[in-house]
């Protein structure tokens, strides 16, 4: 069922009173990420896809794109639920640390898969123009991201699931469904400049679990590890040979972990909170 709040877009499915999760895609993600992927998810609880605040079919205002304005946009959406669980992709990950940092009463706990976390703005501007031509060009330039997000959306929008072979057609073809403005200010304002260590001390002992491939070059596995280290409500499972989809990748491994905070039978080495998981057995892993 599709829903239009005062603010954002979102599709609800799942059982009408089964615990809620809800879910944050990605900068240029939409409900379509997550749909047809939920699983066995959908039998158990009851589930919120959300189109953030510049994307898909939620308002686009010609604004500022802060972690302030969309955390306000999904609260406006969300004041009315008690309790939830936090799901994140990419930029999603961040906007639900915050939403948890400003919002504790309702957040259960979180799940942030390929978080993109840097130690600062000059960091972040560095790793996205290493990035291979034309990548490198288009997140370390906003004037050049700006009017190639204007041709793409205008002119090849269309061709774009042929461009992107490595993603589902539906989850290709929304990838133009925002405005410049609200492509280049996230990323700006959110992926490169949001603070997520100051709101990670905040959330205190709100449990955390960390998705992350290890062949992920949008989000460096070395930048979650740091965000997570030293905190003993966080754990981090590590999917050998995937990229930075991977909910995409390994929906069934992804769904297990989100259910009940499902936790592989292998132990973390004396104490270390870093799992190794193959897409067939678990194993432990240790930052040694």
């Amino acid at each position: 069922m599709t829903k239009r709040s005062n603010t954002l877009n979102f599709i609800e499915t799942g059982i009408i009173d089964g615990p809620t999760l809800v879910f944050i895609p990605g900068l240029s993600g939409t409900t379509r990420y997550w749909q047809g992927r939920l699983g066995v998810l959908e039998k158990k609880y009851r589930i919120l896809v959300m189109d953030p605040l510049g994307f898909g079919n939620s308002p686009k205002p010609w604004s500022r794109y802060t972690v302030e304005r969309h955390v306000d946009a999904l609260y406006q959406t969300l004041k009315n639920e008690k309790r939830f669980v936090l799901i994140g992709h990419s930029m999603g990950t961040l906007l639900s640390i915050a939403y948890a940092a400003r919002h504790p009463a309702q957040v259960e706990r979180l799940v942030l898969l390929s978080i993109p976390f840097f130690s600062g703005a000059k960091e972040a501007r560095r790793f996205f123009s290493s990035q291979p031509v034309p990548l490198g060009w288009f997140f370390s330039n906003m004037v050049l991201a700006a009017v190639i997000c204007m041709i793409t959306r205008r002119i090849f929008g269309r061709f774009i699931p042929y461009f992107r072979p490595d993603l589902p057609r539906e989850v290709a073809a929304d990838i133009v469904k925002h405005s410049w403005r609200s492509f280049t200010s996230s990323f700006w304002e959110v992926v490169c400049n949001y603070d997520a260590k100051r709101d990670a001390d905040a959330l205190g002992d709100l449990p955390v679990l960390c998705i992350h491939g290890d062949q992920d070059d949008a989000a460096p596995l070395a930048g979650a590890m740091a965000l997570a280290n030293g905190r003993l409500n966080w754990k981090i499972h590590v999917l050998d040979g995937v990229d930075h989809h991977p909910w995409l990748r390994a929906p069934e491994i992804c769904q297990k972990y989100v259910d009940n905070g499902y936790v592989p039978k292998y132990s973390c080495k004396s104490g270390r909170h870093y799992l190794k998981t193959s897409l067939s057995p678990c194993k432990a892993f240790s930052m040694d």
